[in-house]
């Protein structure tokens, strides 16, 4: 399967792990990932707060490049980019002046016609391919699929699964061969677009979201943003100061996908994580013969 590809801008810099690990097993399912070129930032998460035109403009562009080389559909992986494209592709479609307004700024036509994917999206679709591919299967893992605001909300935006009960992530996971938990904040938010003005506040916040994901038994919490991923992560020893309970890692769902392929755990980033990961793989390379075949 060959999708256009908006990394991003955090792809390349602090959630770089989720790009590199997604590159890493992408061949081994058949997803050959076409980068837009010239792709810019999306403005997430400041424009949209400060300046609609700007808000649709910038994500617009780059689907404009999109379309110019021939791409019908765009995965983008970090749930932030994922919502400000595809909010310009659907507010693009609905309102023609905005259309021929943006079309004006950008100097070139556009048409919003490429669909915008999510990675939940697009792994959920190569389920088979992925479970056909598992070499190492995560039999014996519990995992807290967590989606965060942006991945399924708004539902008018993100209309591929149901935005109160989504599953796809769960469904993932499962192909991997691990246990998805059942847990009650797998849709709060984290704070992300807080993270540096009201810091204590994203500390709260994070702290129930760990705290639930341990009462649920699971050994890591997997996630599909790398805000998301940098707060839960990075500040995860201020959350559970003073509280009871061992530390959770936090993994990429990419990330997920390759130690279930048999990738090596440095190559998909993991020795990079704040919160340390090698009790989580140790986990994986322990798990005993009755667990495997089950």
């Amino acid at each position: 399967m060959k999708i256009g590809y908006f990394p991003g801008c955090s792809l390349h810099s602090t959630g770089r792990e989720f790009n590199e690990s997604l590159r890493l097993f992408a061949p081994a399912i058949g997803l050959e990932l076409e980068e837009i070129k010239d792709w810019n930032c999306c403005g997430a998460t400041s424009a949209h707060a400060t300046n609609h035109l700007l808000s649709i403009a910038l994500p617009a562009r780059s689907l404009a490049l999109a379309e110019e080389q021939g791409m019908s559909e765009v995965l983008a992986p970090c749930a932030a980019c994922y919502s400000r494209l595809r909010t310009a592709s659907v507010e693009l479609r609905e309102n023609p002046s905005l259309q021929k307004e943006v079309s004006e700024v950008l100097e070139r036509p556009i048409a919003a016609t490429a669909e915008v994917r999510s990675i939940s999206e697009v792994l959920s679709r190569m389920t088979a391919d992925i479970r056909g591919a598992v070499v190492q299967p995560l039999a014996g893992l519990k995992l807290a699929c967590y989606y965060g605001c942006l991945l399924v909300r708004p539902p008018k935006i993100a209309s591929f699964e149901d935005s109160e009960m989504p599953t796809s992530l769960e469904g993932i996971v499962s192909a991997c061969g691990a246990e998805a938990v059942h847990w009650d904040r797998k849709l709060d938010c984290c704070g992300g677009g807080m993270s540096l003005s009201r810091t204590g506040s994203v500390i709260r916040l994070g702290r129930s979201i760990v705290s639930d994901a341990q009462k649920a038994g699971a050994h890591a919490i997997v996630v599909a943003c790398p805000m998301c991923h940098s707060n839960l992560d990075f500040r995860q020893r201020a959350m559970l100061k003073g509280q009871e309970g061992e530390v959770v890692p936090v993994l990429y769902i990419t990330q997920i996908v390759g130690l279930a392929l048999g990738l090596e755990p440095e190559k998909l980033g993991l020795r990079r994580h704040f919160v340390k990961t090698a009790p989580f793989i140790q986990r994986i390379t322990t798990v005993p013969a009755t667990a495997q075949e089950a």
